[in-house]
């Protein structure tokens, strides 16, 4: 990346940002060529810069509340657009205050908006749209790639509750990182995904409010695209329209195929019954390795999930292709750690049982789980399990467990497995050694429900004896008269 743009700006003239509250005065549904160029997205390519115009004034029902637009493009090693993004956000923020009530503020793009960290990605390193504002306060979102779409995987907002000015009295001071999970479908490649519309999205304390928005990742040949994904609060509908307030946001059930972990602000009077989430499917299986010199010691084939227990279970699929193997290999212990992106740290220990004895076995005995924040490195949430014992075999062989299992790391955290297959001691050119399977893989999984048959049977047999030889007693110890 030689050289990216950030323009922190107001609402695009001619359209209110906020349904049923005109447009900013002087606007109309045609732009100058001199704002066409600063908010348009192409532009000819520049060296980093910033350029900030005025602010917009938003009415609120709480009254007015100032915010800026934001427009990031980052630009490749030959200096063609990679990212493309401009959008307006507010965060309204719930907070304890040193008297312990709980108070709500209002967080705003500042003028001094900076993207430090944002990167382009690749079909191996997700793309990372990342701005820092204010008095510490720092979003982030980043992107992952398939062969035909792109899709958004975590949003992380840091607010500095030291801000005074947002925070006056806040019991709690310092940096407080909230991480989300984006459960929104992908976005076609070659696609710019427009919303003009507010779209929420709520975790734990925190409504993110977003709109006027414009995103395109992995941009190709250096152009942005014409073809536009609209989201669902764009589209026509019959329906009334209630204008949504920044005091209180809610939203509606329809989630819209966006680059961010949205719900779409309401469209109707109703109250429709929420629809159920959509399902996260199950990770895509990895191929990892450890070597010591030049010889394979570790082999592990593994699908790996996360299940993060905050308000709301949070799910985290480890993506192979993004998660760099590196550990440690020993004749009695062996470690494992996989860093996925710098975003997600897992470590599995592996452990020989008797090593004095003639006949020795190895288990996993402990698990640990970092998240960090991908923009500073900063810890968000961590958890260390050092007292498992799972997935033993004999020394010299290796351990297969096709169905999902759990690892509980603690009460918040859990490691799901998908098939695996694991060898931490004794691999012999490069290849797994024979298998032991786990029960829920083992073929006499059938026989378990035929024994509890033929158990069973056995007891009615044996209570039926026991009634007819009780009967012969009862009939043998009368006399006849």
């Amino acid at each position: 990346m030689t050289a990216s743009e950030v323009f922190v700006a107001p609402a695009r003239p001619g359209r209110s940002p906020c349904p049923g509250v005109p447009a900013a005065a002087g606007s109309s549904s045609s732009s100058s060529s001199t704002t066409a160029t600063a908010m348009g997205p192409r532009r000819s390519a520049a060296s980093s810069r910033g350029r900030l115009l005025l602010p917009l004034l938003l009415l609120g029902v709480s009254g007015f509340f100032q915010s800026y637009a934001v427009e990031v493009d980052i630009k490749d090693a030959s200096n063609a657009t990679c990212l493309y993004a401009n959008w307006m956000m507010s965060f309204l923020i719930t907070y304890e205050s040193n008297n312990g009530d709980y108070k709500n503020t209002t967080l705003n793009l500042s003028p001094n908006a900076t993207h430090n960290g944002s990167v382009c990605g690749n079909d191996t390193q997700a793309a990372l749209l990342a701005v820092q504002f204010g008095e510490g306060h720092s979003w982030s979102i980043n992107i992952t790639k398939t062969n035909e779409t792109y899709q958004g995987d975590f949003i992380t907002l840091t607010y500095n509750t030291n801000d005074t000015a947002v925070f006056p009295d806040a019991k709690r001071k310092g940096p407080v990182t909230v991480l989300m999970k984006d459960p929104a479908g992908p976005v076609q490649l070659n696609t710019v995904f427009v919303c003009h519309n507010y779209f929420v999205i709520e975790a734990e304390n925190i409504k993110q409010i977003f709109w006027n928005v414009t995103v395109q990742a992995f941009v190709q040949n250096g152009t942005v695209s014409k073809k536009e994904t609209r989201c669902p609060a764009d589209r026509p509908t019959s329906a009334p329209t209630v204008p949504p307030t920044i005091a209180n946001v809610t939203t509606a059930p329809t989630v819209p195929p966006t680059i961010a972990n949205v719900t779409t602000a309401p469209t109707t009077t109703a109250s429709p019954a929420p629809t159920p989430p959509k399902p996260v499917e199950n990770p895509d299986t990895g191929n990892y390795s450890l070597k010591s010199g030049n010889k394979t010691c570790f082999l592990a084939t593994v699908g790996l999930q996360l299940n993060v227990s905050q308000d709301k279970p949070l799910l985290i699929n480890i993506n192979p292709k993004t998660t760099v193997a590196d550990g440690a290999c020993g004749n009695t212990t062996a470690t494992l750690k996989l860093n996925d992106g710098n975003s997600t740290l897992i470590g599995f220990t592996f452990a020989v049982k008797n090593a004095s004895a003639s006949v020795q076995k190895f288990y996993l005995r402990e698990v640990n789980v970092t998240l960090l924040n991908r923009l500073n490195g900063s810890v968000i949430s961590s958890a260390d399990n050092n007292n498992l014992s799972k997935w033993d075999a004999f020394l010299g062989s290796s351990y297969m467990c096709r169905k999902e299992q759990t690892l509980q790391i603690n009460e918040n955290v859990q490691v799901h497995t998908f098939n695996l297959w694991i060898q931490p001691f004794l691999v012999e050119a490069n290849k797994f050694a024979t298998a032991e399977e786990c029960i829920a893989d083992s073929d006499l999984n059938f026989l378990i429900p035929i024994a509890v048959g033929v158990a069973l049977g056995f007891l009615i047999i044996l209570v039926f004896i026991s009634y007819i030889i009780g009967r012969r007693k009862s009939r043998t110890g009368y006399q006849s008269v």
